[in-house]
């Protein structure tokens, strides 16, 4: 979850456009639109989940790892890019 008030803003606008991606492609699926570019549209949403969460996910293992003083900066760098490859 985002801490800031910055952060939270963030988070709140890539979620209204994942939201207008949804509803953009309800109105297309009822129109009965070519596959392909539902496909494309589909591919867009799961990007902007994927990058929210990479977001939300690199926040919480920061504010995490970070607390406990064993913690190095090198190991969390490490432990993020590994997450974010998995996310993509």
């Amino acid at each position: 979850m985002p801490h800031s008030a910055e952060d939270k803003q963030r988070a709140i606008t890539r979620l209204r456009r994942i939201r207008g991606q949804a509803e953009a492609l309800e109105r297309a699926v009822e129109a009965g639109s070519d596959c392909a570019p539902i496909l494309q549209q589909l591919a867009a949403m799961r990007g902007a989940v994927h990058g929210l969460m990479a977001d939300l996910l690199d926040s919480h293992v920061r504010e995490t790892l970070m607390a406990q003083p064993s913690a190095a900066p090198q190991a969390l760098d490490e432990t993020l890019t590994l997450l974010r490859s998995y996310l993509k």
